[in-house]
C-alpha cells in the first residue's frame, strides 16, 4: 500500500507541472464604473494563450471573466457583449490586440445582486515569420476604458488596474511546435463544407495523441492500432450551429511508413462521439481503432494525421489539420508470418463432403519357410508328396456337414407336424 501511495504521488507530481506548462496565463484586474444593469466593482480577466507557436502561424488568445453583480433584473435571453481588454503585442501582429465576445443572459434571468459573468472574449494574433518570441501585456492607461461590458442597451466602462505577473506573457516562436515527445499535437481546426462566419473558428486546438501498437504483428496481416486523443486544458473545440447531433463521428487518420506499408491512402478509422451539444465545447474524444497492413518484416513508424468531425470524412462539419513537422512518433515491430494469412471475410465451410472409399486388393504370396518346405515320402508307398502328413481328408468335413443339414431338416419337419396337431 505504501508503494502504491508513493507511486501515485510521484505520478501526480510529475504530471501536474507538465499540464501547467501547456498554457500560459496572466490575470488582469479591471475597475468597472458599472452601468444601469451592473454595479460598480472590480472584474478579473484570466488571459490564456498557448505556450508556443510556429513562425507565421496564428495563436488564439482568450479572456475569461469573474462575475459582477446585477444592478437590476436581467431578463432571460438579453444580449450581452464584451470587447476590448487591450493588449500590446511585441513581436507579432497586430501591435494592439482587442478581444470580442457575445452571449445572452441564461434562462431564468438574473435577480438584482445576482452574479452576472461577462461572455468570454477571443482574439487571434499572427507570429512573425522567423523564430523568436512574442510578449503580451495589457494597455496600462487608466484614463480610458480598456474594457466594455454591455447588457442590452447598458454599457459598463472598465479601466485597467493591475496585472499578474507584471512581465505579462511570453510566447515562444519556434518550428516543430506541432508535437513532440509529450505527444501533444497542435491541430488547425476550421469549419468544413460551406461553414464560415463563426467567431469560434478557425482555432488551434492542442490534443495529446497516444497510440497503442500491437506486440505480435506479422507480415501480410492486419495490425490494429488504438488511437486516443485528449483535448488539453484551456483549449476549446466548440460544436457549431448546424453540426449533426444524430450519431456524429470522429474520423481519425494516421501516417504509416516502413515494413512495406502502402504509401496511400493514409490508414483511418472512425468512432461515435458522445455528449454532443450545439454551442457547447467538445470535451471528450473517443478511442479509434485503425488497421495497418505491413507486407514485410521490419519496423513500422506511425505519426498523427488529420481529424474530421461530423457524419462524413470526405465532407465533415469540422476539419482539423495536423502539422507536418516534429510530430510524435510511435513504432512497432513486424515479424514473419507462419502461414498464408486469410483476408477474406467469407466464413469457412465446416461441412465436409463424403469421399468414396477406395478399396485395394493385394495379392500376397507366402513363401514357405525352409522348415516346412520339405515333405516326407511314406515308406513302402507311392511318391505322393506330403500326403503322409497332410492331416484329415477334406471329404470327412463335407460328409459331416451334409449329415448335420439333413438332421436339421428332419427336426424342423417334426416340430412343424407337432404344432399342426396341437392346433
Amino acid at each position: 500500500m505504501s508503494t502504491l501511495v508513493l507511486f501515485v504521488g510521484a505520478v501526480l507530481a510529475l504530471s501536474s507541472p507538465a499540464q501547467a506548462a501547456a498554457d500560459k496565463t496572466m490575470e488582469i484586474t479591471y475597475r468597472c464604473t458599472g452601468g444601469a444593469a451592473l454595479t460598480a466593482g472590480d472584474v478579473k480577466a484570466t488571459v490564456t494563450v498557448q505556450d508556443s507557436v510556429e513562425p507565421g502561424k496564428t495563436a488564439t488568445v482568450k479572456w475569461k471573466f469573474s462575475a459582477l453583480k446585477a444592478a437590476k433584473l436581467l431578463a432571460a435571453s438579453t444580449q450581452t457583449n464584451s470587447s476590448g481588454g487591450d493588449l500590446t503585442v511585441t513581436g507579432g501582429t497586430p501591435a494592439t490586440l482587442k478581444g470580442t465576445g457575445t452571449g445572452t443572459v441564461p434562462v431564468g434571468g438574473i435577480q438584482p445582486q445576482g452574479d452576472f459573468t461577462p461572455p468570454e472574449m477571443t482574439a487571434t494574433l499572427t507570429a512573425p515569420s522567423t523564430a523568436g518570441s512574442m510578449t503580451l501585456m495589457p494597455v496600462s492607461t487608466t484614463t480610458a476604458a480598456a474594457l466594455q461590458l454591455k447588457v442590452g442597451t447598458d454599457t459598463a466602462d472598465c479601466t485597467y488596474s493591475s496585472v499578474s505577473p507584471t512581465t505579462g506573457i511570453s510566447i515562444d516562436v519556434k518550428t516543430g511546435t506541432g508535437g513532440g515527445t509529450d505527444g501533444i499535437v497542435t491541430y488547425d481546426c476550421d469549419l468544413g463544407g460551406s461553414g464560415g462566419g463563426d467567431a469560434d473558428y478557425p482555432v488551434d486546438v492542442r490534443i495529446k495523441v497516444g497510440m497503442t501498437t500491437p506486440t505480435n504483428a506479422t507480415a501480410n496481416a492486419d495490425a490494429t492500432i488504438t488511437w486516443t486523443g485528449t483535448i488539453q486544458s484551456g483549449d476549446t473545440l466548440k460544436i457549431p450551429t448546424g453540426f449533426p447531433t444524430n450519431s456524429p463521428k470522429l474520423f481519425a487518420t494516421i501516417k504509416a511508413s516502413g515494413a512495406g506499408v502502402p504509401s496511400s491512402p493514409n490508414p483511418s478509422g472512425e468512432a461515435l462521439l458522445s455528449n454532443v451539444t450545439v454551442g457547447q465545447n467538445l470535451t471528450t474524444l473517443p478511442s479509434v481503432s485503425i488497421k495497418v497492413k505491413p507486407t514485410t518484416t521490419g519496423t513500422v513508424t506511425l505519426t498523427p494525421g488529420d481529424l474530421a468531425f461530423g457524419t462524413s470524412a470526405s465532407s465533415p462539419s469540422i476539419k482539423c489539420l495536423a502539422p507536418t513537422t516534429s510530430l510524435p512518433t510511435f513504432t512497432f515491430t513486424v515479424g514473419s508470418s507462419t502461414g498464408t494469412p486469410t483476408t477474406s471475410s467469407t466464413p469457412t465451410n465446416t461441412t465436409s463432403t463424403p469421399k468414396p472409399t477406395k478399396t485395394s486388393t493385394a495379392t500376397v504370396t507366402v513363401t514357405p519357410s525352409s522348415s516346412t518346405k520339405k515333405s516326407k515320402t511314406p515308406k513302402a508307398g507311392a511318391d505322393t508328396g506330403g500326403g503322409g502328413e497332410a492331416g484329415p481328408d477334406g471329404r470327412m468335413f463335407i460328409l459331416t456337414g451334409t449329415a448335420l443339414v439333413g438332421a436339421a431338416a428332419v427336426g424342423g419337419l417334426v416340430m412343424r407336424r407337432r404344432n399342426a396337431t396341437r392346433g
